[in-house]
């Protein structure tokens, strides 16, 4: 099984203690990054070994291939070796690895690496995207039998990713580690198991670094669930774009390790949805949830479409079969509980309500609306959009504008947000600054994270009674769960997943820079 190595990125040897200590629960060895530590600190490596009390593999990584090392090779060297200078038959006074890039020839420090029982991790380093025969330069790499191979890449697209899956896996049999950076390759560094890769790199909580959107040691073992991943664990998926933040795998996953089912759900952000059906295919996805901006986008893959899919015009959920994608939209049915048991109501009879914006999750909320016989004006920065959706069920429909606001006078006992905007990360304001709440509207805003966005912020303070899209995401995610899994979503969870949820904060539980 693939090991977890935490990256040590302190100015001083002190503060990476202190961190491994932080995270010891999780890890199984640790990389020491020589490179990042103050000049003085540098001299004092050789004791770090026996101070951790795990594995570790020595990297004086320099500015070409990612690190902040500038001087000389000469220095460098004499930097690696001074780190192996114990003949020790005590090997925990050593180091156990120390990685070479793969122009370092230097035949004495690898003699020496050998003689001390310090293995060599042999790496390659792209930073700037993929090379096409990844597969010819993990073979190129292997020096000698006992080595390991690392090659890190840098994912432009979906298409580079596949690229490097293929090649990991056309290697079943080379000791290797495959680490694919920034937000495509983030799947790389959980599905370990899957590459067949040695180990797999985690950061702090809260510290990238490099930027290289690694996760910490607590999300991939509390989170994803990573020693629990194998060759024949199921991968279920979510796409969209940016993907900036998400609670899904929090959903998911905390239902998988409470029933034993040997699956994981996973983000994939996704240059674009042809892409990820690509990688899904290669990846043999057994599911996915389909999000921002995707949810119209996917339609014409569908090989098969829900009756809830072709009323609201936005698919959320597909699952492959014999003939192709079969897709359902489970967003209606979980705005629509959410809604109605905010309301403490069974239906929308009498009431008149405002639904801001017209994209797919808007599309689900406006056929729930309808079937729930609310009335209902619909309103959004397009107002070209806003009244093509309109007509399907007679709304009525504005812009975001003086008149549109002077319509929701009438039509204001429930008002609903139901567009991206507020979410953590786009930098997004408030889309309804020039509407003034009077306090007595009921007012919904599908965004989860933050808990309370501007919008929903300022309705809370005029009086309001607000509520997120964190119990919309729940019930819709249980819906989803079903038709994955053919079972219902644990009970017992449901009271849990809130609380679950606030433990990882926004800048934790995240998929992209």
């Amino acid at each position: 099984m693939p090991k977890i190595c935490l990256c040590l990125t302190a100015k001083t040897l002190e503060r990476d203690l202190e961190i491994l200590e932080a995270n010891r629960r999780y890890i199984d060895l640790v990389e020491l990054r020589a490179d990042c530590l103050l000049p003085d600190e540098r001299f004092c490596i050789r004791s770090f070994p026996e101070k951790a009390g795990i594995p570790v593999i020595l990297t004086v990584r320099r500015r070409i291939d990612g690190g902040y090392f500038e001087n000389g090779e000469g220095s460098r060297v004499t930097m690696l070796s001074n780190g192996l200078a114990f003949a020790d038959a005590d090997r925990r006074r050593n180091f156990a690895y120390i990685d070479l890039e793969e122009d370092l020839e230097v035949p004495g420090l690898e003699e020496a690496a050998r003689a001390f029982g310090t293995r060599i991790i042999r790496s390659y380093h792209n930073l700037e995207g993929t090379d096409e025969d990844i597969a010819g330069k993990f073979k190129k790499l292997r020096r000698v039998g006992d080595e390991i191979v690392k090659v890190a890449v840098t994912p432009r697209g979906l298409a580079d990713l596949a690229r490097a899956w293929r090649a990991a896996k056309s290697a079943p049999d080379t000791e290797k580690i495959l680490a694919c950076m920034g937000p495509y390759g983030r799947c790389t560094r959980i599905l370990a198991a899957k590459t067949g890769s040695f180990l797999s790199y985690c950061r702090p909580p809260g510290e990238d670094g490099a930027g290289l959107s690694q996760l910490s040691p607590e999300e991939l073992v509390e989170v994803y669930r990573f020693h629990q991943i194998g060759r024949d664990t199921k991968i279920f998926a979510l796409t969209g774009y940016p993907l900036n933040y998400t609670y899904s795998p929090l959903i998911f996953n905390t239902a998988f390790g409470h029933e034993n089912i040997d699956a994981v759900y996973l983000p994939f952000p996704s240059d674009s949805i042809e892409q990820f059906l690509s990688l899904a295919g290669e990846l043999e996805i057994a599911g996915a949830g389909i999000t921002i901006p995707y949810k119209e986008a996917v339609l014409p893959f569908l090989a098969n479409a829900s009756n809830g899919v072709e009323a609201a015009g936005a698919c959320n959920t597909i699952i492959p079969g014999a003939g192709g994608w079969s897709g359902s939209n489970t967003d209606g049915a979980g705005f629509s509980e959410s809604l109605l048991a905010f309301l403490g109501r069974k239906n929308l009879n009498g009431l008149k309500l405002t639904l801001l914006g017209a994209g797919g999750a808007a599309k689900a909320a406006a056929f729930e609306i309808n079937r729930l016989g609310g009335r209902c004006l619909i309103l959004n920065r397009n107002p070209v959009r806003a009244k093509e959706l309109a007509a399907l069920y007679r709304f009525k429909w504005g812009g975001l504008d003086g008149h549109g606001f002077d319509l929701m006078d009438r039509c204001s006992d429930v008002v609903i947000q139901a567009t991206s905007a507020g979410t953590a990360g786009s930098g997004s304001a408030d889309p309804f600054e020039l509407y003034r709440f009077t306090g007595q509207e009921a007012v919904m805003d599908i965004v989860y994270n933050p808990p309370r966005t501007p919008f929903l912020r300022r309705a809370a303070e005029a009086g309001c009674r607000v509520i997120n899209g964190f119990d919309m995401l729940v019930k819709q995610a249980a819906h989803q769960y079903r038709r994955f899994t053919g079972k219902d979503y644990p009970a017992l969870l449901f009271p849990r997943l809130e609380g679950i949820a606030e433990k990882y904060r926004p800048d934790i539980v995240r998929t992209s820079p």
